[in-house]
């Protein structure tokens, strides 16, 4: 890589819903085209779930990333509870007022309250 362009950065949605409404929810905000892959809630099967690491594990092995050099974003506990199993960096979501301070006591490695902030992090 050329020290002058920036890194790559693979977009995989890990979600505890259905493939087919992530993939509705990414279209009907125009984000289809930015996303790699979606790691979803297998159906009938709710032990793979987040806070389980087997979806983060398995978003980095459709990436060809390690999961150890990747970062989930997330609005719950249980999000940050998988990133923490599967040794990911995690940036807490806080969509709501009261989540800031329960995800810094969760351990995140930092809080956003503006989806806005990581889109120009990752556009940068």
């Amino acid at each position: 890589m050329n020290p002058q362009e920036p890194p790559v950065r693979v977009v995989v949605v890990v979600s505890d819903n259905s493939a087919v409404r992530a993939r509705r929810f990414l279209a009907a905000h125009g984000l289809g085209e930015y996303v790699a892959g979606i790691v979803a809630r297998p159906s009938a099967q709710p032990h793979p779930m987040k806070p389980s690491p087997f979806p983060l594990i398995t978003a980095a092995a459709q990436a060809h990333i390690d999961v150890t050099h990747c970062t989930l974003i997330g609005d719950s506990l249980t999000d940050i509870q998988a990133a923490h199993a599967a040794g990911t960096t995690v940036i807490g979501y806080a969509n709501k007022p009261h989540k800031a301070a329960l995800f810094a006591e969760a351990g995140v490695d930092t809080v956003t309250d503006a989806m806005q902030n990581i889109a120009d992090a990752l556009a940068a």
